[in-house]
């Protein structure tokens, strides 16, 4: 049995999974993951993305924070991928009670998935940091230099930058949802970033799956290790859960 029906038998014994990604899950969809392209980066910027997404960042230079986010994080033409939609389909067939997203890009809602919980915010919800008016993504793509309000106020994408904390709601949702799986499929992500990646340990279920084109931490743990792009994995089970 190879890797892939492995998996598509563990899915189809379960009644209770829960999905992890990570950028690797949009990368698919012509999502880049800033972090393996910093080169590309730093020939039209002064600073590293990590310093640029930063809370200090942000409020010391919105301006260039918002000449990045809008080249390099914003991408309102992207579709779901097969990975975004084999995910929504167990959820319709009952499978699936959540996916815990690190992803900002709303694919995973787009695709037709109802519980998602998102870790890190999403570029689709933006509000006036003074009256706390909500605007959606046109806010931030209709314009140049910093968006502001009808009433003056800076508009702040609802994304957590670094140096800020992760909602504890979401964060105690995501917990509980793995704690109750029994299948815990983990996909496109390093496992490297914290609080996050520690999730992982609260898993108590059967089978924990690990979906990734590199190494990660966790590897040693897991009951499964598959190195290919997580559509083509998850592509293969779609239309074909029992």
């Amino acid at each position: 049995m190879n890797e892939a029906q492995r998996l598509k038998e563990w899915i189809d014994e379960s009644g209770n999974i829960v999905f992890f990604g990570g950028a690797g899950v949009s990368t698919e969809s012509g999502i880049p993951d800033f972090r393996s392209t910093d080169g590309l980066y730093n020939q039209q910027y002064d600073f590293p993305p990590e310093v640029i997404l930063s809370h200090t960042f942000y409020e010391k230079n919105p301006e260039e924070f918002f000449r990045f986010y809008r080249n390099k994080m914003l991408y309102p033409n992207a579709k779901p991928n097969a990975a975004h939609l084999a995910l929504a389909e167990l959820e319709r067939e009952g499978k699936l009670k959540a996916v815990i997203t690190q992803n900002i890009d709303g694919l995973h809602q787009a695709a037709g998935s109802k519980r998602v919980l998102e870790l890190h915010g999403s570029v689709l919800r933006n509000y006036c940091e003074d009256c706390r008016r909500f605007y959606g993504i046109e806010a931030i793509t209709g314009g140049s230099g910093v968006p502001r309000c009808e009433c003056g106020g800076r508009i702040k994408p609802d994304v957590v930058l670094y140096e800020e904390g992760l909602c504890e709601q979401t964060i105690e949702e995501s917990v509980s949802a793995i704690m109750g799986a029994e299948l815990l499929i983990v996909g496109g992500t390093s496992l490297n970033v914290y609080p996050a990646a520690g999730f992982v340990n609260y898993f108590r279920g059967k089978h924990l799956v690990l979906i990734n084109k590199s190494k990660t931490p966790f590897d040693s743990r897991a009951d499964l290790v598959i190195r290919e792009p997580i559509g083509e994995v998850l592509g293969q089970i779609r239309g074909r859960i029992k």
